[in-house]
């Protein structure tokens, strides 16, 4: 077989899991429900998030928060102060995407 499988959860629990973590790409699934989220922290690459569902509140460096929704793709440079929250009902759900993946 010359592709290799990778398999995410189906799920509406909370989770930040590590798909793919390679010299290529980080592919990273999020879900969080309301409140949940990640802390301010710096992105340590270029990234790539898709809504999968749900709504994203993202505050970016010193921006006011804006919001996402399913179907939207964002690209957030590297070395980017940012703040990932749900802060709806609805879970909400990611794929990121790092490319380059971040040295160690």
């Amino acid at each position: 077989m010359i592709e290799k499988i990778y398999k995410y959860s189906i799920t509406d629990d909370k989770a930040v899991e590590r798909v793919i973590m390679d010299d290529n790409i980080n592919y990273i699934h999020m879900v969080f429900n309301k409140n949940d989220g990640l802390p301010e922290h710096f992105s340590n690459s270029n990234v790539y998030m898709t809504v999968l569902r749900g709504v994203l509140s993202i505050k970016l460096d010193e921006q006011e928060t804006h919001e996402y929704k399913k179907g939207d793709i964002l690209q957030i440079p590297f070395k980017t102060k940012m703040k990932v929250t749900n802060l709806h009902e609805d879970v909400l759900e990611l794929i990121v995407v790092k490319a380059p993946a971040p040295s160690k």
